[in-house]
């Protein structure tokens, strides 16, 4: 009898230690876990005086990219933490080094916090290129050399960088005792992973409550346009069309991976893509005679490009000739996106909700959901 109450007792601690916490969290006796839903490279686990975050390192699956320990601000250093680098939140003074991660910060309701940017010609945001230009906002230089000078006048609570493959580190950047938070999330394998940063992004800022609401209306939106697209596609399975994206840079043509964000949301908008069975959550550098063989029947053709005018057919073909034997050419269900006149990069990655729509309605008008915001169909 005593062996088996031994045993109950023992079964109860196991069960405390793994319960169910409100909020959305698993709690353990290591912390709480918060359950994303949809982000596969991140890991946050919040204890009771700091919170821990890693990033999945997106080229050597199994390893961490990055380990941050989230510590109040008005709160002292806890006396033990597992090894990291520790951000003190919410921070105040931030240096970010994109348009879209800038965009992002201004929603959560914290433009304020941001304090320098890099790469400053491409934020096409009129809120910061305005303060940028009257001193509130310092121009910290190249993304790829940062102005270590004006990064520490500035007394930076973080520098937010995009990692890339076999960068080789930060060089003396990360050398001055300033916190780099990696923005890995570019590298999420769903649009809504992506998206589902925010709420790191948030937790970074003092905005939880706001990217937590924000997010829940970006899914919200997408899965109700998935859904009518899906409905659509099985409703009527002939009138399912095919996508093909982007266009020639140079020699090379770069087309969505199978696995990427856009490769993975065409498909969600009810529309087939050539490459929907490759595994690539990136790019995929091909010649015009790869993309000639499987894209030539494609209904319809979708590309971005920067240009200070709306591009034409004639444009077009002075690039390459071989793009009129393209069926979608030949019909003129082409699409461009003018990334230099439109906030394409700033809006999309944290609200895919608004690219999917885009998508839905050139694949399916007959939903009627109106114009599309950024893919405008190139006149003759």
């Amino acid at each position: 009898m005593k062996t088996k109450f031994i045993l109950l007792f023992l079964l109860c601690l196991a069960m405390a230690a793994c319960r169910k916490a409100p909020g959305g969290q698993t709690a353990t006796h290591e912390g709480d876990t918060i359950r994303l839903k949809y982000a596969q490279k991140l890991t946050i686990v919040k204890h009771k005086e700091y919170t821990e975050v890693k990033l999945s390192d997106p080229w050597n699956i199994g390893k961490t990219l990055h380990t941050y320990l989230l510590v109040p601000a008005d709160a002292q250093l806890p006396g033990q933490m597992p090894q990291g680098t520790v951000i003190r939140t919410p921070v105040r003074r931030a240096v970010i080094s994109t348009s879209v991660h800038c965009g992002l910060v201004d929603q959560l309701g914290q433009r304020d916090a941001v304090k320098g940017v890099c790469d400053v010609q491409y934020i096409h945001l009129p809120w910061m290129q305005e303060r940028v230009k009257n001193g509130q906002v310092k121009d910290c230089g190249s993304a790829l050399q940062p102005t270590l000078e004006t990064i520490i006048d500035l007394q930076a609570d973080a520098i937010f960088l995009s990692p890339f493959q076999n960068s080789g580190g930060y060089g003396r950047l990360e050398k001055i005792g300033i916190p780099i938070v990696e923005m890995a999330d570019y590298m999420e394998t769903s649009a809504l992973g992506r998206a589902e940063w925010m709420r790191f992004y948030g937790m970074l800022f003092g905005a939880t409550g706001q990217a937590d609401s924000l997010f829940s209306q970006v899914e919200k939106n997408y899965l109700s346009l998935k859904a009518k697209a899906v409905r659509c596609s099985t409703v009527a399975p002939s009138k399912k069309p095919s996508v093909l994206m982007d266009k020639l840079t140079g020699p090379v043509w770069y087309v969505p991976g199978g696995k990427s964000t856009i490769g993975r949301m065409i498909l969600d908008a009810g529309a087939a893509y050539p490459w929907s069975d490759d595994e690539q959550s990136g790019s995929l550098p091909l010649p015009f005679e790869s993309v000639f063989e499987k894209g030539l029947n494609c209904n319809v053709w979708l590309f971005r490009y920067n240009s200070p005018q709306a591009i034409t057919p004639q444009a077009l073909l002075a690039e390459h000739k071989g793009y009129s034997q393209f069926k979608a050419f030949r019909e003129g269900e082409i699409y461009g996106c003018n990334t230099a006149t439109s906030t394409f990069y700033e809006d999309t990655p944290f609200h895919p909700d608004l690219l999917l729509r885009d998508f839905i309605t050139i694949a399916h008008p007959e939903l009627g959901l109106g114009d599309p915001q950024y893919f405008i169909k190139v006149k003759k």
